[in-house]
């Protein structure tokens, strides 16, 4: 065999296990870790909350999460909460009925790791309960159920289970996440859900707002 052919081979066969290489280690790279839709910048929060309507809060006669059908199929076997979990986890590994097996989840409000689903809450960050006080209560179900599966704006976010327990139906005047370096994105959040959603804000609200975007 001629020795250019020889050299030639060589390259080859080097230039196979280099590509081989770099495409094995694209592929095993941990991916990172995504998030709840960017909310809008303070500026734009402190504009579209000056637009809010401002009323007292109303009641919560009537109100039932059933009148907020959630966790709807988005694809596949994955419904919202389990659409959720992907987005927000790390490494989530799920099985046939998109139920995750396994991965790591970082929880804004309080800044806990879990590795276990179960120990994570997909909270909406406008509650319904809340939503409802605030004008939903005269939305059609369909409405009801767009808002409760919410994936394009920040109004699923997964959390430490108990801490979103703590957390309830409270607005931010009553509740806001103990890890303060998230409560200026916090607020921008809420702000956002309720204007893009139309509902209103009570006095305390709107001034716990303001204060928390002040210093954003």
């Amino acid at each position: 065999m001629p020795v250019r052919n020889v050299y030639a081979r060589r390259l080859t066969v080097l230039t196979t296990s280099a590509a081989l290489t770099v495409t094995g280690l694209l592929a095993t790279a941990p991916a990172a870790q995504a998030a709840m839709p960017t909310p809008v910048s303070a500026a734009t929060a402190r504009t579209y909350l000056a637009a809010l309507t401002v009323k007292a809060e109303g009641s919560t006669s009537g109100y039932s999460r059933d009148l907020f059908p959630h966790w709807i199929t988005q694809s596949g076997a994955c419904n919202t909460r389990e659409t959720v979990l992907k987005r927000d986890g790390k490494n989530v590994v799920t099985d046939s009925s998109c139920a995750a097996t396994s991965g790591s989840w970082y929880s804004e409000y309080d800044g806990a790791t879990w590795t276990a689903a179960s120990d994570v809450d997909i909270d909406h960050m406008v509650p319904l309960a809340e939503a409802w006080r605030s004008g939903a209560n005269s939305w059609t179900t369909a409405q009801r159920q767009s808002f409760a599966n919410d994936l394009t704006r920040p109004q699923l976010i997964a959390v430490t289970d108990n801490v979103n327990q703590a957390k309830g139906d409270l607005d931010p005047a009553k509740w806001m996440p103990s890890r303060t370096a998230y409560r200026c994105t916090y607020v921008r959040a809420w702000v956002h859900v309720k204007y893009h959603w139309k509902l209103s804000v009570d006095s305390a609200e709107k001034s716990a707002l303001q204060s928390a975007l002040n210093g954003c």
